[in-house]
């Protein structure tokens, strides 16, 4: 299915290739700049502490039970914010209760009880040595994923195109986290699921941006690597359109109707999905042909790879009629 069709055979994307570098360069330096100075907002997945969901019958007084918890030992500095509605609200604090016998329903309920009528939803909470050991078990995870994909790229196509793929999904990873930084959004492990999804879905593009490179550097006679990929970029164009725009629909819907709870989850998704569907195209491609990929020697290699399996099947086909 042709979604874009043009008037030539192919669109010069690499003639724009300093333009896209100059974007993602700055996007990265404003990303780290958030990351550094603003910081991720850790939720309690990563840092320990204690939520209470809690809904009203009506809007909830928000400002009286802030003024209520902070005047309580327990619960002074604890973050009061509204919970998907205005009736709705969600309590987060540093502390946890390791006393078994307190329920912390109970205790809450006896705290706002000058508050209203309302009833508690749900209450989470993890220690602080529990929330640091899945933080250094996230990060672990997000970089043997990347050493795994460098590695694979690696053995299917070549260290050029290893090192183009883990580029680009550093720059991924980089942009959203820094607007997950610039909107202050918890981080916490359906958020890192997140993260390792746009790993796959990025990798996932790129690959077959790159596939269609090489196919095209086998079949296009052009020895001029910006000409084979500006035709290999337009051949995928609109399958890389179609695919991401699916996707990002989808995502969508499950951003605006899925509730709080997957609010984060699918917002890091979005994110993702648009800036995984450009550094395919933009950053990938672009960052092979600056890394001097040859595609003279590339066939050179392909041609003696050719000529050592039909030697072997050759030496195969003697031996199997007894001339060998």
């Amino acid at each position: 299915m042709e979604v874009f069709k043009f008037n030539r055979p192919t669109v010069d994307f690499m003639s724009r290739a300093k333009h896209f570098a100059i974007l993602s360069s700055t996007l990265i330096l404003i990303s780290l700049g958030l990351l550094l100075f603003k910081g991720l907002n850790y939720g309690i997945d990563f840092v320990g502490g204690t939520v209470i969901q809690i809904k009203y019958n009506g809007d909830a007084p928000i400002s009286k039970v802030r003024e209520i918890l902070n005047s309580t030992k327990e619960y002074s500095g604890a973050t009061v914010t509204y919970f998907g509605s205005n009736s709705e609200i969600a309590i987060r604090t540093k502390t946890t209760s390791y006393d078994v016998k307190v329920d912390v329903s109970d205790q809450i309920r006896d705290i706002l009880k000058s508050t209203g009528d309302f009833e508690v939803r749900g209450v989470d909470m993890v220690g602080a040595s529990v929330g640091s050991e899945l933080r250094s078990k996230g990060l672990m995870a997000m970089v043997l994923s990347i050493i795994g994909i460098l590695l694979y790229i690696s053995f299917r196509f070549e260290w050029r195109f290893a090192l183009a793929s883990v580029m680009a999904l550093i720059h991924d990873v980089t942009i959203t986290l820094g607007t997950l930084s610039l909107f202050q959004i918890d981080i916490n492990l359906p958020i890192l699921a997140a993260i390792l999804t746009i790993l796959g879905y990025s990798l996932n593009d790129t690959v077959i941006v790159f596939d269609r490179i090489r196919e095209g550097i086998r079949t296009i006679k052009s020895t001029d690597l910006s000409e084979v990929i500006n035709e290999s970029v337009t051949r995928t164009l609109s399958r890389t359109t179609l695919t991401s725009l699916t996707t990002f629909f989808v995502v969508l819907t499950l951003y605006l109707f899925g509730g709080e709870l997957l609010r984060g989850f699918s917002f890091t998704l979005l994110v993702g999905i648009i800036v995984g569907t450009y550094s395919s195209i933009f950053v990938a491609s672009p960052i092979l042909m600056w890394l001097k990929f040859s595609i003279v020697e590339f066939r050179a290699k392909e041609a003696e790879k050719a000529k050592r399996e039909r030697e072997r099947e050759k030496m195969r086909a003697m031996y199997e009629q007894g001339t060998l």
